[in-house]
């Protein structure tokens, strides 16, 4: 009996067609993928490759037009809308390029919104909250709006609400890609550190190969295909 536990995150022949006849783009094109728990993987290549498609579909934003993706073993695309909303809700954390914090509210209130959506209660919504803060070093910050942050605690807020729920993986899509060389090291050594410290399984999409060193692995995508998947050694980080 196979006790070895299944990927985390896995595709069977993934396809993804827009459009039809001569319209038709093959976003991903029969892809086969396994991401295991823990991992720390980079996910790069030019616009168009697939890549973006492929964590859309990670992050059940989207459905593969064939093939199966399974996450934890369980076929995700057997599941309904409400269930892939549950998925996304429990298991998954989003962190984008643009921040997609909301501007009148404090740090500690974004953080807060998907244990709201949770239905947590109150007390322990807030405490959970500046936890997540005090992670990413923004214990200080909790009381401030967007507005009063930088591009760098505004993208730290991002990952706090991101790691609130205690999700199986992280998303980044592009997490550094608003923010100069010095910050992007900071929020990269906070990514690393969940990665390496809480066993955060964390899929980024990046175009920037010195952002990608801080992977153990980088898949890049060309023309909706893996052209190659390689295991690596990250950056140290200082």
């Amino acid at each position: 009996m196979d006790l070895t536990p299944p990927p985390l995150i896995e595709f069977r022949r993934v396809t993804k067609v827009y459009g039809s006849g001569e319209a038709e783009v093959r976003a991903l094109d029969g892809v086969d993928l396994a991401i295991a728990r823990g991992a720390f993987v980079a996910i790069m290549g030019p616009s168009g490759s697939g890549k973006s498609t492929a964590m859309n579909i990670m992050g059940c934003l989207d459905v593969p037009s064939t093939g199966e993706y399974r996450f934890r073993g369980v076929p995700v695309s057997g599941l309904d809308r409400d269930g892939r909303t549950l998925l996304r809700r429990h298991m998954i954390g989003f962190v984008f390029q643009g921040f997609n914090l909301l501007a009148r509210t404090t740090a500690v209130e974004n953080v807060e919104l998907p244990l709201v959506y949770r239905g947590m209660k109150d007390e322990e919504r807030r405490r959970r909250a500046l936890v997540a803060l005090d992670q990413v070093g923004l214990a200080d910050r909790a009381n401030h709006t967007p507005a009063m942050m930088s591009g760098g605690q505004q993208q730290r807020v991002a990952i706090a609400r991101a790691i609130v729920t205690d999700p199986a993986v992280l998303l980044a899509d592009e997490p550094t890609g608003n923010l100069d060389t010095r910050i992007s090291r900071e929020i990269m050594a906070i990514v690393t550190r969940l990665n390496r410290e809480r066993g955060l399984t964390v899929v980024m999409v990046t175009h920037e190969d010195d952002i990608a060193a801080y992977a153990r692995r980088i898949i890049r995508f060309v023309d909706g295909r893996i052209e190659s998947d390689r295991e690596q050694e990250p950056s140290l980080v200082l």
